[in-house]
């Protein structure tokens, strides 16, 4: 896939099930972190807030992943994320078998809090 321009062009060049999979997980980050803005990074969704990253995802042949890429996430949430768990920062799902919607929640509100205490105060 050639490197997309936009979220909705990245989605459109799926198979169905990877599409409707990606775009559930798109919309509970988008409600999950509603201030957050929407970009192409490394030719994958992503999304930031304050100019800091915070989750991505993809779609690949034979899988689908999420990429809070924090190590505070895997701490925080290590048992709940071991079924997804693919390496660091990595969590692998298939399109059929979503990571369940609270718990990419719950991954957000970690990260979004990660992001916070990073913030240079004053």
């Amino acid at each position: 896939m050639a490197t997309p321009n936009s979220i909705e062009e990245y989605l459109a060049a799926l198979p169905e099930e990877q599409r409707a999979a990606l775009a559930k997980l798109r919309k509970t980050i988008s409600a999950a972190a509603p201030k957050a803005t929407e970009k192409i990074s490394y030719a994958m969704p992503a999304f930031e807030q304050d100019g800091r990253f915070l989750v991505s995802y993809a779609a690949f042949k034979d899988h689908c992943s999420f990429y809070p890429a924090s190590a505070a996430v895997m701490e925080a949430l290590g048992e709940e994320l071991e079924p997804y768990f693919s390496g660091k920062g990595t969590l692998r799902f298939q399109a059929h078998e979503p990571i369940p919607a609270a718990l990419v929640r719950k991954i957000v509100r970690v990260r979004l809090q990660e992001n916070t205490a990073r913030r240079p105060s004053g």
